[in-house]
């Protein structure tokens, strides 16, 4: 009867013991080794992610970084024979390379972040799950699976019917690239859309905003991190891409800055004529400037310009998101 009067409170309640409860020395020298197990094979798992980005990146920056000089970046390969130096102390450079890239890329982004922006926004703001929006779904997921070769052919049969045989310009090579960045832009952007909470859309609404209003200043300024992070991820996918550029806008030793006429060269094919030629002719009486391996050079200080490339574009697009996302007050 005492021991019952000690385990209950003034007010007649039962007093819950909870030393019971308290876990025993074992059972926490236990939890803690399985939790350093867990926590060391989390950080293997991260350093062998790691290592392959480290070893590309470090692989491409000791091979390309001896080539990669001002007169590399401010040349094209125009009058460039064999292993032989121009007349401007260089072995040729990558400055068409580098203008038909942007150009080209440029073109894609053009048109493919728009539509792929408004297709984003009718799927989640006016479709509402209808068969139309799951008949766009589906062939968005199809189009993603296509082979960037299939996309350059489709390009090249387009350009060929429109405006003839043997039609080659950097803008075929911007039609293919678009129809690779597209799916990458529309799931990205849906996705982000979708987390948009939808008080926001509810209480702009409810002020009485227009539906159009609400999507253009609410809606995509609280996602526009995220879209810029999908388009972003979207270029990434076609900035490295070679098989349809082949196809669709050629190859040319010289400086084309016209979008719409003649042939251009872009970083990825450059790089992979370079890699397809080995190594450069030397005559037996050639001075000791004559490289041979200087196409293998100039294919890896390509590839080092290239990932130069992509980490800009990246910067500019994270500073692009930071100044015009939505600012919220701590």
């Amino acid at each position: 009867m005492a021991e019952e009067t000690k385990k209950k409170n003034l007010d007649g309640a039962p007093v819950i013991d909870f030393d019971k409860f308290r876990p025993t020395r074992s059972s926490e020298q236990y939890r803690k080794g399985k939790d350093m197990f867990m926590s060391g094979l989390i950080a293997l798992a991260f350093v062998i992610a790691c290592i392959p980005l480290i070893s590309v990146l470090y692989t491409t920056i000791v091979n390309g970084f001896k080539r990669l000089n001002l007169n590399f970046l401010s040349y094209n390969m125009t009058g460039v024979v064999g292993g032989n130096p121009t007349p401007s102390g260089g072995y040729g450079g990558v400055l068409h390379a580098i203008i038909g890239t942007l150009e080209i890329t440029g073109g894609a982004m053009l048109i493919s972040i728009p539509i792929g922006i408004m297709c984003a926004v009718y799927l989640v703001e006016y479709a509402h799950g209808g068969k139309l929006a799951m008949t766009i779904s589906l062939l968005v997921d199809v189009m993603s699976g296509i082979p960037s070769i299939v996309a350059g052919l489709f390009a090249f049969s387009m350009f060929t019917i429109v405006f003839g045989p043997g039609t080659i310009n950097g803008f075929e090579g911007s039609v293919a690239l678009s129809l690779l960045m597209l799916p990458t832009v529309v799931k990205s952007c849906e996705e982000m859309l979708k987390i948009v909470p939808n008080d926001l859309r509810e209480a702009s609404l409810a002020l009485g905003v227009t539906k159009q209003r609400t999507i253009t200043k609410i809606v995509l300024r609280t996602a526009l991190p995220g879209i810029v992070s999908g388009c972003i991820l979207a270029i990434a996918r076609v900035i490295g891409e070679t098989a349809p550029l082949l196809m669709t806008a050629g190859y040319i030793a010289s400086t084309n800055v016209n979008l719409f006429a003649g042939q251009m060269t872009t970083l990825p094919v450059y790089v992979y004529q370079e890699y397809s030629k080995l190594s450069a002719n030397c005559p037996a009486n050639a001075t000791a400037d004559c490289v041979t391996t200087i196409p293998m050079e100039r294919a890896w200080a390509a590839a080092l310009v290239l990932i130069i490339v992509v980490l800009v574009l990246n910067l500019i697009g994270r500073l692009v998101a930071k100044v015009f996302a939505v600012k919220t007050e701590r």
